[in-house]
């Protein structure tokens, strides 16, 4: 593998990675907009007693989380995002929440400890970003019965072969800026390719289709035997 290449590989996680820790504010108007589908959260267990998730972020599903569980872990590595959840949780009075620093590769719960182990938008196959060693350590933390759970798996086809389900749900989703101006901007830095039709349409409201990848509509689970 030459220099450039190995960099083409790695420079999108490296990017991200820049993204969450140095302009957390220019992240959040990203992803304020791209919410989950409905069925996502509908077939998510109402109750349990523990839960874990990793790669938690500024709480896309951390919010929706807090309410469902007696006791809920949020893993996240960039400090900016992690100290904008933890305060957003203590604003919405979600006191059973505990935020800390982590990732995939050691998770700070016991063996068993979790009902629900789940991350959103944030496992792939590689291992910096969780693969085999990620879900070793998800299966590790779950209790015997208990699910993992991967909403908007980077790759869905890898997952299936290492024996999880696909829920995909079905209807039209797009992403919600707060104006034409802010959908226009945004795009010219994050879906170039879509930026020119996003100004000419005038949209503030973005199909994914036109952003040229898929909505946050589909989840993996598995059940720990």
């Amino acid at each position: 593998m030459t220099d450039s290449q190995a960099w083409r590989r790695v420079a999108p996680s490296v990017t991200w990675e820049l993204l969450y820790r140095l302009e957390p504010d220019l992240y959040e108007r990203l992803v304020a907009g791209e919410h989950l589908h409905p069925g996502v959260l509908e077939w998510l267990p109402q109750r349990v007693e523990q839960a874990l998730e990793i790669g938690a972020g500024s709480g896309r599903l951390t919010l929706e989380l807090a309410s469902r569980c007696r006791q809920l872990v949020a893993v996240e590595p960039a400090a900016p995002l992690r100290r904008r959840l933890a305060r957003r949780l203590r604003q919405r009075g979600h006191h059973n929440c505990q935020t800390v620093s982590g990732f995939f590769d050691a998770l700070p719960v016991d063996d068993g400890w979790a009902d629900l182990v789940i991350s959103c938008s944030a496992f792939l196959p590689d291992p910096a970003h969780g693969g085999e060693p990620g879900l070793e350590e998800m299966d590790r933390v779950c209790r015997p019965g208990g699910l993992i759970v991967i909403v908007w798996p980077g790759e869905s086809s890898w997952l299936r072969r290492r024996g999880f389900t696909l829920a995909r749900f079905p209807g039209p989703m797009q992403v919600e800026f707060a104006s034409v101006e802010e959908a226009v901007e945004l795009a010219r830095i994050f879906y170039p390719d879509a930026a020119g039709r996003i100004a000419r349409e005038r949209l503030s409201a973005v199909p994914y289709e036109v952003l040229g990848f898929e909505g946050p509509r589909l989840l993996a689970w598995r059940r720990k035997a």
